[in-house]
């Protein structure tokens, strides 16, 4: 019984269009159940939602529920005497979550996808790239952008191949450069720390803490596109595949 159940469940996983088009959720519906499971879920499941033993969101394998009425019901209210909390979505926000968690084996099947080399990916990032003076890796690297020590485990490979190849298609929240121009023309762009109504915190690329009274500031404000450049004719299709594969593998302080 439970062979066919999974059956079932991972049939529907595959049948992304059907179930799109049954919900009429939109591209864009998709895309912003991403940023909710990222915001909110990939803490305890992971980025591909396999963390949990005997648990893959990402390829409808789940422990309590069947269908996606079911699925928006445990995301509202969580699962009492379990780590699973509820949260407090509508019911359209978690039906895209689920939206997206559909989409995510379709993303994983992607016929003819070259296979990454992660040792390959880490000797490309740390002797041909300029990725260090932006990014930093277990304390090596700028602060200028986001630290990447833990990117695998908050970004799936295909995101990470999208920011790559088309830095400004999402910009998470917490790595968007934040951007304060004093009275005098000096010009501050760094991470933010903190806003009040009289004043704005930034760390800027050296690591300083940046403090202004916003009566002192001219404008202030996050940057609207992604600083960073597309690496889209800078990398052959192997490389990229291996540099992914590398990034992939930062999960923690303990990462390669």
């Amino acid at each position: 019984m439970w062979q066919k159940l999974y059956l079932l469940i991972l049939a529907s996983t595959l049948s992304l269009v059907p179930l799109l088009a049954q919900h009429s959720y939109t591209p864009a519906d998709v895309e912003d159940g991403g940023r909710l499971f990222r915001n909110t879920c990939t803490l305890c499941h992971g980025p591909d939602g396999n963390f949990i033993p005997g648990v893959d969101l990402g390829h409808g394998i789940f422990k309590r529920v069947v269908t996606d009425a079911d699925i928006v019901n445990v995301i509202r209210t969580g699962i009492p005497g379990t780590p699973m909390p509820p949260n407090n979505f509508n019911e359209f926000q978690a039906s895209i979550i689920v939206a997206y968690l559909r989409s995510m084996a379709a993303d994983k099947v992607r016929p003819g996808a070259l296979v990454g080399d992660g040792a390959r990916g880490k000797a490309w990032y740390q002797t041909k790239s300029d990725c260090a003076t932006c990014h930093r890796v277990k304390g090596v690297g700028s602060r200028q952008a986001p630290d990447l020590t833990e990117i695998g485990a908050i970004r799936r490979a295909t995101e990470l191949e999208r920011s790559l190849l088309d830095p400004d298609a999402e910009v998470l929240a917490g790595s968007r450069p934040f951007q304060a121009t004093t009275r005098a023309g000096v010009t501050v762009t760094g991470t933010l720390l903190n806003q009040d109504a009289f004043s704005v915190q930034l760390l800027d690329a050296d690591g300083r803490l940046a403090s202004f009274p916003k009566s002192d500031l001219r404008a202030y404000g996050f940057v609207a596109k992604s600083p960073m450049p597309s690496y889209r004719e800078k990398l052959k299709p192997q490389e990229l595949a291996d540099l992914v594969s590398y990034l992939s593998s930062l999960k923690g302080l303990d990462a390669p």
